[in-house]
């Protein structure tokens, strides 16, 4: 009777722990459609509503998914800055930054990374597959508009996808980075804590297994702490709140701490996650404008 009982414990605990490290991988993956929210990301409409002309386009990546998004032209520039945004965002995100930086002389690209939004089936992988849609945006920018010093922002997931572009992407010249995670598995980690009150171990291991095989990717791909330091000597600008719940700033400490020079650290005190522009719009304009025009300027 004794032997049954503890059999029966021990299927139902292995039940349990197989099940939610099944459904956490589920949250990882899949995620629902959303509304811009305009009080993160400010400009919810096209950039015909700040004044900035623009075109509809789209390009293919390499695994045949389209990816739309907003080509914000500049008379004469010789110099591009792509916008990616972050993981449950759209191409409003970085729309706050868009027309300081057109001002200043840059043509813009504004992307929607893959997103059940354009295919209830796609995955989100952390920035795994994601890289291959920042990859085609430098090649609609390097082959259809003729460009070949290319900046890029990036937010959150978008930040972390960017990071480990640019560290495999000459084509990359200045890199910003609002947000962005050290290690994908680590900032997971965190946010099971604060949501669900769940430690890391035992589940997060089997999470990460199954996120990693039902996502068809390499967690370890998904951490730029690994690869940052490979995109010096071409500079970069971290950009990080101390109050960030979604990422915490310690991330961005570890990101400045890995990466080489040449690079810039703003340390925004009570900055909220990637509403750095909320928190200090002057000072986030201008010095996201002044490090692209000391480092994408001949």
């Amino acid at each position: 009777m004794i032997k049954k009982i503890i059999i029966s414990i021990v299927v139902l605990i292995t039940f349990a722990y197989v099940g939610s490290a099944w459904f956490f991988s589920s949250k990882i993956l899949k995620l629902g459609i959303t509304e811009c929210d305009v009080e993160h990301f400010v400009f919810c409409g096209d950039p015909s509503t700040q004044a900035i002309a623009f075109e509809d386009v789209s390009f293919e990546t390499v695994d045949g998914f389209t990816i739309p998004a907003w080509y914000m032209p500049t008379s004469n520039a010789k110099h591009a800055v792509l916008l990616v945004h972050g993981r449950t965002a759209s191409r409003h995100e970085g729309m706050r930054y868009a027309k300081s930086i057109v001002n200043a002389g840059y043509s813009v690209l504004a992307i929607d990374l893959r997103h059940p939004r354009q295919d209830p089936a796609i995955l989100s992988t952390m920035g795994f597959h994601e890289k291959k849609d920042v990859v085609a945006a430098l090649d609609y920018l390097e082959t259809v508009k003729g460009f070949e010093s290319i900046g890029v922002m990036g937010f959150s997931m978008g930040a972390a996808t960017s990071m480990i572009v640019m560290a495999k992407d000459q084509r990359i010249k200045a890199g910003v980075f609002s947000g962005g995670y050290a290690n994908s598995m680590d900032v997971l980690s965190e946010q099971a804590a604060i949501i669900y009150g769940l430690p890391r171990y035992p589940l997060m291991p089997l999470v990460e297994l199954f996120f990693e095989w039902r996502g068809d990717l390499t967690s370890e791909e998904t951490d730029p702490e690994n690869y940052i330091a490979q995109i010096s000597p071409r500079p970069i600008y971290i950009m990080h709140g101390t109050a960030d719940t979604t990422v915490d700033f310690s991330h961005g400490e570890r990101l400045f701490a890995a990466a080489k020079e040449p690079k810039q650290f703003w340390r925004a005190e009570d900055g909220a996650h990637t509403r750095l522009w909320q928190l200090d719009k002057n000072k986030a304009e201008s010095s996201v404008v002044e490090f692209f025009n000391r480092n994408l300027q001949p």
